[in-house]
């Protein structure tokens, strides 16, 4: 009699000890998938635990064109329409043909991967910023992407002094440091020729960026922000906002600093005396842009700094 109940009672030990056992091994093998299922190296992701969310990102056309890249013909006729050109698709080809006989054929992104953890900041160029004393929260980023007239000279204290990523069209170019990469917006073919004529051999200096590090925006991919992210609201996307959603594609951990308007209401830039109180956000759904922004912070996507 004792001696079954020792065999049941070793028994019940040993199915213990396999119970135990199985429901660590499985729940640590559920954790390797977690982690092997994972998009960066980063305590947390972009994406992370929003199946919708990444969905929504991995739908994107390739950000930037390339020569292995291309731009539809249903993307070309839409990019048309928001400033008419009378260049037609072949003239656009031509042109982004001899695009990549002067800069990279293949931009420097590297996509995301376990190994990676990339935080970038997007700065816009609000009033907002002004007395905000984010320039060191900005430049701790491995990447600082700042667009159009952005400045930093006079202005370290509150917008930093890093830029790695400088993105403009041609009405809102400046000259940048040869190490930072020019980014460019592009609403029509002529912009394209601009950029290819502003680096024709001419007196040394005069450039406005290094050729090697030029990136140009997939005019897919303005179609793509206005119709999924915007749903179609207002004309076209506005820069800012544009820089924003291409930071999903380049960063793993997103900061936003200099969107919206200033703490009176008035949508100013930081650089510039502001004489116009009723300025807006022309063509640009500049309200409706600025909450998808401010959504995402909320949801603990981004990092959002409003500033003053």
């Amino acid at each position: 009699m004792l001696q079954g109940l020792s065999k049941i009672k070793m028994f019940l030990s040993f199915l213990s000890i396999f119970t135990i056992c199985f429901f660590f091994g499985y729940t640590w093998n559920i954790s390797l998938d977690h982690q092997g299922s994972r998009n960066c190296g980063c305590h947390t992701c972009l994406t992370d635990g929003d199946l919708r969310f990444r969905q929504i990102v991995n739908t994107a056309p390739n950000p930037f064109l390339s020569k292995t890249h291309r731009t539809t013909l249903e993307e070309y006729n839409w990019w048309k329409k928001l400033q008419y050109s009378s260049y037609d698709n072949s003239m656009f080809n031509a042109t982004v043909d001899n695009l990549f006989k002067i800069f990279p054929p293949i931009p420097d992104v590297e996509g995301p991967n376990p190994g990676r953890c990339v935080s970038c900041a997007v700065v816009g160029n609000s009033g907002n910023l002004l007395r905000s004393h984010y320039g060191p929260l900005i430049d701790v980023n491995d990447v600082v992407i700042r667009m159009n007239h952005g400045r930093t000279k006079g202005f370290e204290e509150h917008v930093g002094a890093k830029t790695t990523h400088h993105i403009f069209y041609p009405e809102s170019a400046n000259r940048l440091e040869n190490t930072t990469r020019l980014v460019l917006f592009a609403f029509k073919t002529k912009d394209l020729l601009w950029l290819i004529n502003k680096f024709k051999p001419r007196v040394k200096g005069e450039r406005i960026a290094n050729k090697d590090l030029v990136m140009i925006l997939n005019p897919g991919f303005m179609k793509y922000v206005h119709q999924i992210w915007l749903e179609k609201k207002g004309k076209y996307p506005s820069t800012g906002f544009m820089a924003f959603i291409l930071s999903m594609y380049m960063c793993d951990q997103i900061s936003v600093f200099g969107f919206g308007a200033d703490s009176e209401g008035n949508w100013s830039h930081y650089y510039e005396i502001l004489r116009n109180h009723k300025l807006r956000t022309g063509p640009h759904p500049g309200s409706h842009e600025y909450g998808i922004i401010q959504q995402l912070g909320r949801e603990n996507k981004i990092h959002f700094y409003k500033g003053y």
